[in-house]
Protein backbone atom coordinates (compact mmCIF):
# COMPACT_ATOMS: atom_id res chain seq x y z
CA UNK A 1 0.00 0.00 0.00
CA UNK A 2 1.33 3.44 -0.92
CA UNK A 3 2.46 5.66 1.94
CA UNK A 4 0.21 8.56 2.85
CA UNK A 5 1.39 11.89 1.41
CA UNK A 6 3.27 14.27 3.68
CA UNK A 7 0.80 16.73 5.18
CA UNK A 8 2.04 20.31 4.88
CA UNK A 9 0.99 23.58 6.45
CA UNK A 10 2.58 26.80 5.22
CA UNK A 11 2.91 30.32 6.58
CA UNK A 12 3.48 33.36 4.36
CA UNK A 13 3.19 37.11 4.73
CA UNK A 14 3.47 38.19 1.12
CA UNK A 15 2.71 37.31 -2.47
CA UNK A 16 3.28 33.59 -1.99
CA UNK A 17 5.54 32.79 -4.94
CA UNK A 18 7.40 30.07 -3.03
CA UNK A 19 4.08 28.58 -1.97
CA UNK A 20 3.04 28.67 -5.61
CA UNK A 21 6.19 26.76 -6.55
CA UNK A 22 5.35 24.04 -4.02
CA UNK A 23 1.77 23.75 -5.29
CA UNK A 24 3.01 23.57 -8.89
CA UNK A 25 5.42 20.78 -7.94
CA UNK A 26 2.57 18.89 -6.33
CA UNK A 27 0.29 19.42 -9.29
CA UNK A 28 2.80 18.12 -11.84
CA UNK A 29 3.50 15.01 -9.79
CA UNK A 30 6.95 15.87 -8.47
CA UNK A 31 5.89 16.36 -4.87
CA UNK A 32 3.81 13.71 -3.02
CA UNK A 33 2.27 16.04 -0.44
CA UNK A 34 -1.09 17.24 0.80
CA UNK A 35 -1.56 20.87 1.81
CA UNK A 36 -3.74 21.05 4.90
CA UNK A 37 -3.51 24.77 5.75
CA UNK A 38 -1.96 28.05 4.60
CA UNK A 39 -1.84 30.77 7.24
CA UNK A 40 -0.78 34.39 7.31
CA UNK A 41 -0.43 37.38 9.58
CA UNK A 42 -1.87 39.53 6.78
CA UNK A 43 -5.40 39.02 5.46
CA UNK A 44 -4.38 40.64 2.15
CA UNK A 45 -1.43 38.31 1.54
CA UNK A 46 -1.26 36.98 -2.00
CA UNK A 47 -0.35 33.59 -0.58
CA UNK A 48 -3.86 33.22 0.79
CA UNK A 49 -5.33 33.90 -2.62
CA UNK A 50 -3.02 31.32 -4.21
CA UNK A 51 -4.03 28.77 -1.58
CA UNK A 52 -7.75 29.46 -1.98
CA UNK A 53 -7.49 29.09 -5.75
CA UNK A 54 -5.86 25.70 -5.19
CA UNK A 55 -8.59 24.58 -2.79
CA UNK A 56 -6.36 24.71 0.29
CA UNK A 57 -7.85 25.85 3.63
CA UNK A 58 -6.61 29.28 4.71
CA UNK A 59 -6.23 31.17 7.95
CA UNK A 60 -5.49 34.85 8.59
CA UNK A 61 -4.82 36.15 12.09
CA UNK A 62 -4.08 39.77 12.96
CA UNK A 63 -1.24 40.18 15.47
CA UNK A 64 -2.86 43.39 16.70
CA UNK A 65 -5.74 41.35 18.09
CA UNK A 66 -3.42 39.77 20.66
CA UNK A 67 -1.81 41.08 23.83
CA UNK A 68 1.70 40.23 22.66
CA UNK A 69 3.72 38.20 20.19
CA UNK A 70 3.69 35.11 22.39
CA UNK A 71 -0.12 34.99 22.52
CA UNK A 72 -0.37 35.43 18.78
CA UNK A 73 2.20 32.74 18.05
CA UNK A 74 0.72 30.23 20.49
CA UNK A 75 -2.72 30.62 18.91
CA UNK A 76 -1.36 30.46 15.37
CA UNK A 77 0.83 27.44 15.98
CA UNK A 78 -1.91 25.73 17.94
CA UNK A 79 -4.16 26.00 14.90
CA UNK A 80 -1.42 24.66 12.68
CA UNK A 81 -1.05 21.66 14.99
CA UNK A 82 -4.81 21.11 14.85
CA UNK A 83 -4.61 20.91 11.05
CA UNK A 84 -2.69 17.65 11.37
CA UNK A 85 0.37 18.93 9.50
CA UNK A 86 3.49 16.77 9.49
CA UNK A 87 5.69 19.60 8.22
CA UNK A 88 5.45 23.38 8.54
CA UNK A 89 6.95 25.46 5.73
CA UNK A 90 7.69 29.14 6.31
CA UNK A 91 7.60 30.59 2.81
CA UNK A 92 8.12 34.29 3.26
CA UNK A 93 6.65 34.54 6.76
CA UNK A 94 8.04 37.86 7.94
CA UNK A 95 7.90 37.43 11.70
CA UNK A 96 10.26 36.29 14.43
CA UNK A 97 8.65 33.29 16.09
CA UNK A 98 8.24 32.86 19.85
CA UNK A 99 10.45 30.11 21.30
CA UNK A 100 7.60 28.44 23.21
CA UNK A 101 5.40 28.32 20.10
CA UNK A 102 8.06 26.82 17.82
CA UNK A 103 9.47 24.32 20.33
CA UNK A 104 6.98 21.50 19.50
CA UNK A 105 7.97 21.84 15.83
CA UNK A 106 11.68 21.14 16.29
CA UNK A 107 12.82 19.26 13.20
CA UNK A 108 9.38 19.63 11.58
CA UNK A 109 9.52 23.26 10.42
CA UNK A 110 11.64 24.72 7.62
CA UNK A 111 12.18 28.21 6.26
CA UNK A 112 13.52 29.52 2.96
CA UNK A 113 15.75 32.60 3.20
CA UNK A 114 17.34 34.65 0.38
CA UNK A 115 20.98 34.52 1.43
CA UNK A 116 23.80 32.06 1.92
CA UNK A 117 23.29 31.65 5.64
CA UNK A 118 24.84 32.42 8.06
CA UNK A 119 25.41 35.53 5.93
CA UNK A 120 22.74 38.21 5.96
CA UNK A 121 20.10 37.06 8.37
CA UNK A 122 17.00 39.23 8.39
CA UNK A 123 16.01 41.76 5.75
CA UNK A 124 17.57 43.46 2.70
CA UNK A 125 19.77 40.51 1.83
CA UNK A 126 20.30 41.46 -1.82
CA UNK A 127 21.34 45.01 -0.92
CA UNK A 128 23.74 43.75 1.71
CA UNK A 129 25.26 41.27 -0.71
CA UNK A 130 25.88 44.00 -3.28
CA UNK A 131 27.23 46.45 -0.71
CA UNK A 132 29.69 43.82 0.50
CA UNK A 133 30.94 43.24 -3.04
CA UNK A 134 30.22 39.51 -2.89
CA UNK A 135 30.92 37.47 -6.01
CA UNK A 136 28.22 34.96 -5.08
CA UNK A 137 24.72 35.11 -3.66
CA UNK A 138 22.19 32.43 -2.90
CA UNK A 139 19.24 31.04 -1.00
CA UNK A 140 19.11 28.70 1.98
CA UNK A 141 16.55 26.36 3.49
CA UNK A 142 17.01 25.74 7.20
CA UNK A 143 15.19 24.14 10.09
CA UNK A 144 13.37 26.78 12.13
CA UNK A 145 14.34 27.75 15.66
CA UNK A 146 13.48 30.81 17.72
CA UNK A 147 16.72 32.42 16.53
CA UNK A 148 16.13 34.63 13.50
CA UNK A 149 17.27 32.69 10.41
CA UNK A 150 19.53 30.78 12.78
CA UNK A 151 18.44 27.14 12.65
CA UNK A 152 20.57 24.39 11.08
CA UNK A 153 21.00 24.98 7.34
CA UNK A 154 19.84 22.07 5.17
CA UNK A 155 20.47 23.10 1.59
CA UNK A 156 21.54 26.04 -0.55
CA UNK A 157 21.34 27.27 -4.13
CA UNK A 158 24.01 29.64 -5.43
CA UNK A 159 24.18 32.21 -8.21
CA UNK A 160 26.96 34.48 -9.44
CA UNK A 161 26.65 38.22 -8.81
CA UNK A 162 26.98 40.13 -12.08
CA UNK A 163 28.88 43.44 -12.25
CA UNK A 164 25.74 45.29 -13.37
CA UNK A 165 23.37 43.66 -10.90
CA UNK A 166 20.91 45.76 -8.94
CA UNK A 167 18.87 44.65 -5.96
CA UNK A 168 15.98 43.96 -8.31
CA UNK A 169 17.89 41.93 -10.89
CA UNK A 170 19.67 39.94 -8.20
CA UNK A 171 16.39 39.25 -6.41
CA UNK A 172 14.67 38.17 -9.64
CA UNK A 173 17.41 35.72 -10.60
CA UNK A 174 17.64 34.30 -7.09
CA UNK A 175 13.89 33.81 -6.83
CA UNK A 176 14.07 31.34 -9.70
CA UNK A 177 16.48 29.27 -7.62
CA UNK A 178 14.33 29.58 -4.49
CA UNK A 179 11.45 28.12 -6.49
CA UNK A 180 13.64 25.09 -7.23
CA UNK A 181 15.34 24.79 -3.84
CA UNK A 182 12.28 24.73 -1.62
CA UNK A 183 10.41 21.96 -3.51
CA UNK A 184 13.63 19.92 -3.69
CA UNK A 185 14.03 20.15 0.07
CA UNK A 186 10.40 19.26 0.75
CA UNK A 187 10.76 16.34 -1.65
CA UNK A 188 13.78 15.05 0.28
CA UNK A 189 11.69 15.16 3.47
CA UNK A 190 8.65 13.57 1.82
CA UNK A 191 10.62 10.62 0.46
CA UNK A 192 12.52 10.07 3.71
CA UNK A 193 15.97 11.03 2.46
CA UNK A 194 16.11 14.07 4.78
CA UNK A 195 15.26 13.50 8.43
CA UNK A 196 15.77 15.15 11.78
CA UNK A 197 17.62 13.27 14.49
CA UNK A 198 18.52 16.19 16.72
CA UNK A 199 20.25 17.59 13.62
CA UNK A 200 19.71 17.22 9.85
CA UNK A 201 20.45 13.76 8.42
CA UNK A 202 20.57 13.04 4.67
CA UNK A 203 20.66 9.51 3.30
CA UNK A 204 21.51 8.23 6.76
CA UNK A 205 24.48 10.52 7.44
CA UNK A 206 24.69 13.91 9.20
CA UNK A 207 24.50 17.07 7.07
CA UNK A 208 27.83 18.64 7.94
CA UNK A 209 27.78 21.14 5.05
CA UNK A 210 24.63 22.49 3.37
CA UNK A 211 23.37 20.22 0.61
CA UNK A 212 23.56 21.74 -2.85
CA UNK A 213 20.88 22.04 -5.50
CA UNK A 214 21.80 20.29 -8.74
CA UNK A 215 20.90 21.39 -12.26
CA UNK A 216 18.13 18.77 -12.42
CA UNK A 217 16.51 20.03 -9.23
CA UNK A 218 17.71 17.43 -6.75
CA UNK A 219 19.76 17.75 -3.59
CA UNK A 220 23.18 16.23 -3.16
CA UNK A 221 26.03 16.52 -0.74
CA UNK A 222 28.46 19.38 -1.22
CA UNK A 223 32.03 18.44 -2.13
Amino acid sequence: MAAAPLRIAALASGRGSNLGALIAARDDGRLPVEFVLVGSDKASAGALQIASAAGIPTLALNPRDYADRRDFDLDLFGRIAASGADLLVLAGFMRIVDAEAIAPWAGRAINVHPSLLPKYRGLHTHRRCLEAGDAEHGASVHFVTAELDGGPVIAQARIAVHPDDTEQTLAERLLIEEHRLLPATVMAIANGRLTWEGAPVFDGAPVEKPLRLTANGNLERSL
